[in-house]
């Protein structure tokens, strides 16, 4: 499995993600671009350049037709996907930490920062893809407390939407009447990503406390634990093989005192049913940031502390791994 390296940008990746055909790859990073490739060999489709802030999370709708960004200069903006014409923009007291668009593409969340005295809060944008005037009026703002959310993710349907907090709790929220379903200890640390499955019915956690946790969404009753030997960053699914990847390593500011060997910079891979490890993949000189996996599940792309984006597609003898239990 050899990785193709993508050198797009100057500073830290923070979200990557596939579209829904699997054949593009969105890129958000620290440097105040966003970048599209080619999924397939890794060729630059183009950027979208007008953030005058650090880029925090990225997301496409079905048909790739509009992409969103969020934001360390306080605002989302919403994108042509094919040509990087910007549409439209939100603005937000304080930074946009996370942005998706729900299953139907008629809604997006955006989860800004806990900041100068603003509290955080989850806004709920109705979305209208047939003209570029979108509404500035949220259909919805949930308040996460007593601390703030770092992410958030659509449910099943569309019906609730999943936040992880600082403390490393989870709260479930029926949007649309603005309240609280359930609320539930996850974590002893930070959860740092939240990705659901395809059908939405549950999803991966990770945090700071090196563990990954897979939960059911209706319930968040606590299906699986997957443990590590350092702080994790991102976790993802993979729908071939029943896999999690998890991403991470060493905090930044200490990466230099250490080799990438000892500061445990791999991709790590878990079987999904038995939580044992059964792979790495190594190659990055520094933490590792985010993670996702192609759709139709042939590969998966880790972004780095490094800067850089690594794309892999899964050799032949992946698709005949078969757990020896």
């Amino acid at each position: 499995m050899i990785p193709i390296l993508l050198q797009g940008h100057t500073r830290p990746l923070t979200q990557i993600k596939f579209n829904a055909d699997g054949d593009l790859l969105m890129t958000a990073a620290k440097d105040k671009v966003a970048s599209l490739w080619y999924s397939h060999n890794g060729e630059r489709i183009g950027t979208f350049t007008g953030h005058q802030g650090s880029l925090w999370s990225i997301d496409c709708n079905k048909n790739s037709t509009l992409v969103i960004t969020g934001s360390a200069d306080n605002t989302a903006r919403l994108w042509h996907a094919e040509t990087g014409r910007m549409l439209h923009t939100w603005e937000f007291p304080t930074a946009v930490k996370r942005v998706e668009f729900s299953h139907d593409d008629r809604f997006v969340l955006m989860v800004t920062e806990e900041r100068m005295g603003h509290k955080c809060a989850i806004y709920v944008f109705q979305i209208d893809s047939s003209t570029p005037e979108q509404s500035d009026e949220p259909v919805a703002v949930l308040w996460p407390s007593p601390v703030k959310a770092t992410v958030a993710a659509w449910g099943y349907l569309d019906k609730h939407i999943v936040a992880g907090h600082e403390d490393g709790s989870l709260t479930l929220y029926d949007w649309k009447y603005e309240k609280v379903v359930n609320h539930t200890t996850a974590h002893e640390a930070t959860i740092t990503d939240l990705q659901m499955w395809k059908d939405g019915t549950y999803f991966i956690t990770s945090s700071k406390d090196k563990t990954a946790r897979l939960f059911e969404t209706s319930t968040l009753n606590p299906l699986k634990l997957y443990k590590a030997d350092t702080g994790i960053n991102t976790a993802a699914m993979t729908p071939t093989q029943d896999l999690v990847i998890l991403g991470g390593g060493q905090a930044a500011s200490e990466v230099t005192t250490t080799s990438s060997r000892q500061g445990k910079f791999e991709s790590r891979f878990y079987h999904k049913v038995f939580e044992d490890e059964v792979g790495r993949s190594r190659g990055h000189f520094g933490p590792i940031n985010t993670l996702a996996v192609i759709p139709d599940g042939r590969g998966f792309a880790s972004g780095g502390e490094d800067g850089y984006v690594r794309l892999h597609h899964f050799d032949p003898d992946y698709f005949k791994f078969k757990y020896d239990y």
